[in-house]
């Protein structure tokens, strides 16, 4: 059973291109209390793409090691949040998290044979290379599918076809950083790291704040992309306004949290538009309030 295994996972190794290096060293002068949630990060990181990925992290976390106003737990929580957005759940990942439960000696079989998950036609075109999903992106989108068309998809182990499928769809990790998914989350953790670090520049006591709203963005289809559109809505509305100076919110951890609280309590824009209106007029009204004072 065991040379079973073994060959199971060198050919699963081998089909998604595990054989990519050693995983990188921690970054230079990390503190030892955050070692464990940057090596944890590390790790999945080489699991879900490889040496090169993981080194990406790596890159990305030593940006905020040597931050004098940034404390072991907050560096910390942008490890996991870090490592846990750039192992972003695509079709590719949930066949991989499949094969991977087979590999590691778990039987076909009963109510754990299918995961069925529901995408969005972009969704699943956005998980091919960019050079072949633009076309086809824009043949869809010409005749109104994009934004309307559902597909269910089941990631089974129940046969051997079915593993066999599973292998094609986990095999695109060799491509996965060409997709046209890979460069939207490319752009936005950048824009999310860049934000944490105005945010330590411009308001220290709102970097938290900023840092949690990492957590809006998860999952796939129509939930993802509510998510990712309200996360956008706050921080164009409300915290790079107020890091460029011209919008004079002095509580802006406190705003976020205003607005994170409605998009959750009434999803769809519309509540979430006119309470980010409501904090920019009060801040605004009372700005000249202050000036005055001094």
């Amino acid at each position: 059973m065991e040379s079973v295994r073994s060959s199971l996972r060198y050919l699963f190794a081998d089909f998604i291109g595990d054989h990519d290096g050693e995983p990188p060293f921690l970054p230079d002068g990390l503190p030892e209390a955050a070692a464990l949630a940057v090596s944890d990060g590390i790790h999945l990181l080489m699991e879900y793409q490889g040496a090169s990925y993981a080194q990406l992290y790596v890159d990305r976390i030593k940006r905020f090691v040597r931050r004098s106003n940034l404390d072991v737990g907050t560096l910390c929580e942008i490890a996991q949040l870090l490592a846990a957005r750039m192992a972003y759940e695509d079709p590719i990942r949930i066949a991989q998290l499949r094969l991977m439960s087979l590999e590691r000696g778990r039987r076909p079989g009963g109510r754990d044979t299918d995961d069925v998950r529901r995408f969005r036609l972009d969704e699943l075109l956005g998980a091919l290379p960019q050079a072949i999903a633009d076309s086809m992106l824009t043949g869809f989108e010409q005749i109104g599918w994009l934004g309307r068309r559902r597909i269910k998809v089941r990631f089974s182990v129940r046969s051997r076809l079915a593993v066999r499928r599973l292998k094609l769809i986990a095999g695109l990790r060799r491509w996965r950083l060409q997709s046209v998914r890979y460069g939207e989350e490319r752009a936005w953790v950048e824009r999310w790291l860049h934000m944490i670090a105005r945010a330590l520049d411009k308001q220290p006591a709102a970097a938290p704040a900023v840092i949690a709203t990492a957590t809006m963005i998860q999952g796939q289809g129509d939930a993802y992309r509510q998510g990712l559109a309200d996360w956008h809505a706050i921080i164009d509305g409300l915290a790079k306004p107020t890091f460029d100076g011209v919008l004079p919110i002095q509580d802006l951890a406190a705003a976020i949290a205003e607005a994170r609280a409605v998009a959750l309590a009434e999803p769809g824009q519309g509540a979430l538009k006119r309470t980010i209106a409501q904090i920019r007029a009060r801040a605004l009204t009372l700005e000249p309030k202050s000036n005055a004072a001094e």
